[in-house]
């Protein structure tokens, strides 16, 4: 009997290692699910936010500063959660998300709406960061495609039912629920984690018995990335490219960079430190990520227009034309374990990007006005192309590093998909603004040719200009997927230095 006990005591403490991991995994879901939920469940909404509280001509702002304060906190959260661990910076991200929410359903103007969001956005970057980041340390390399399979379901789950969700709290409740939902599921995730997130000791970072946060670099770090984003987000909508506020900016942007690099450089324990970009694993899957941002702007802002414009398709069927594409994402990313484990990573990624560089290029061919079946075909490859490119290039990339490192490099792999999605609004906001002009003679821009084709006063010519327009964005896109293409190629290691676990 006695020789028995300790296989049995080790047997349930298996089963409640088990169950707690389970039940982080859960608040991980219910955490990602936050975050994503926010960056499709306001859009809906914007009619009734807007005639309640005014403020039309700066309402983008409800989406350009939670993106703001997202994307600029990423590097900082990343830095923390390697030196105090992941629990204390994903509870107290969790906190500010859910102040910011509770702050938004109370707000009474759109500068005071526009202030919480951006508080839920500095609440945001630690959700989106350390979730990734914990979902590599709770899985060993050969069982971490599974639970990035669920994360990626959670994402394209929200995706659609997030726009549906919030016209319908809207139109039949009061738009400040699209808030307020937020935070039951934010107090179960935190309850979970609370309860059940149990951090084993790990390898500490150099000086740990000294960590201290710097200060300095976080601030710098906020501060240029902020501005250059804002130059970005702002430029050609709310001012001309080269316009004064516009070049002083990128100017001023510019110099933060140069600010953010001198103190980083002197710093004991730098937010973004060196080693970032000088391994090439890293730089690379950094790099191809931020391609990755650049190409998603062209189907996911301006398929619905082209659904709508050209296919003369209802918004709810153009809606599902463009979210086909988040079926076979997670699918694809699923299984594309079985691939990389045959190639490696970087080959994976390789096939990956490619096939969508070629789905990207055949959009231009479509005929003309063409069926509705026809782009929503090549969205569903594109998404099972990107599934396979995008998950190998994480869970490769968090594999090379140890814990006290991860956290950093995950944040740094997420903060360039994100630099990338700004760029590329901007960009090919520019190109397909650009061809309207030489179609039509200099008649409009993309948002004021649209308005008169809702309202039946356009001609058919228009119809063709923006095809013509959405053709070109996605040419482009097809640019930046060959891009990354190249990047993997000449830049990543052919094997990547998986650490022993």
């Amino acid at each position: 009997m006695g020789g028995t006990t300790p296989a049995i005591r080790s047997g349930a403490d298996r089963r409640q290692d088990t169950r707690r991991r389970g039940a982080v995994v859960a608040a991980l879901m219910l955490a990602m699910a936050l975050a994503a939920l926010d960056a499709t469940i306001v859009s809906t909404a914007v009619p009734q936010i807007v005639g309640d509280l005014g403020g039309f001509s700066v309402f983008s702002w409800l989406f350009s500063g939670y993106l703001l304060a997202v994307t600029v906190t990423l590097p900082v959260y990343g830095k923390l959660s390697d030196t105090f661990g992941r629990k204390p910076v994903l509870v107290a991200g969790a906190a500010v998300f859910l102040l910011g929410s509770l702050l938004c359903s109370a707000a009474w103007n759109m500068a005071a709406l526009i202030a919480f969001r951006i508080v839920q956005g500095l609440g945001g970057g630690a959700l989106q960061g350390t979730v990734q980041t914990l979902a590599a340390d709770l899985y060993p390399l050969a069982e971490r495609p599974k639970i990035q399979s669920k994360l990626s379901t959670v994402w394209a789950v929200s995706a659609v039912a997030g726009p549906g969700l919030g016209g319908v709290l809207a139109a039949y409740a009061d738009w400040r629920w699209i808030f307020l939902i937020n935070l039951p599921i934010g107090a179960a995730a935190l309850w979970l984690i609370v309860r059940h997130l149990h951090e084993p000791e790990r390898e500490k970072p150099e000086n740990a018995a000294h960590a201290r946060v710097d200060f300095a670099g976080a601030l710098a770090v906020f501060a240029c990335g902020g501005v250059l984003l804002t130059a970005l987000v702002q430029g050609g909508v709310a001012w001309p490219w080269l316009s004064a506020p516009s070049l002083a900016l990128f100017a001023t942007g510019l110099a933060l960079a140069g600010v953010v690099v001198w103190v980083e450089r002197r710093a004991a324990q730098p937010i973004i430190p060196g080693w970032v970009w000088r391994r090439r694993t890293i730089a690379a899957v950094n790099l191809a990520l931020g391609a990755l941002g650049l190409l998603m702007v062209a189907p996911s802002v301006f398929l619905p227009t082209y659904a709508q414009s050209v296919l003369g398709l209802a918004p709810v069927a153009a809606g599902f034309v463009l979210s086909v594409w988040t079926l076979t994402w997670p699918v694809s990313a699923a299984l594309s374990q079985h691939v990389y484990r045959r190639i490696g990573f970087r080959d994976t990624a390789l096939l990956g990007i490619g096939l969508a560089a070629l789905f990207l290029c055949a959009f231009p061919f479509l005929p003309y006005p063409g069926s509705w079946w026809q782009p929503t075909l090549l969205m569903l490859l594109l998404g099972g192309a990107l599934g396979l490119f995008q998950l190998p290039l994480i869970v490769g990339v968090q594999s090379t590093v140890g814990w006290s490192e991860r956290g950093t490099t995950t944040a740094s792999v997420l903060f360039c998909r994100q630099t990338g999605q700004t760029l590329g609004a901007s960009l090919f906001g520019a190109v397909a603004n650009g061809v309207l002009a030489a179609r039509l003679g200099g008649a409009g821009d993309l948002d004021s040719v649209t308005r008169a084709l809702d309202a039946g006063t356009a001609p058919e010519a228009t119809r063709h200009a923006i095809a013509d327009a959405v053709h070109a964005v996605y040419l482009g896109a097809a640019a930046a997927a060959a891009l990354a293409f190249l990047v993997l190629l000449l830049v990543a290691p052919r094997r990547f230095p998986v650490r022993d676990e």
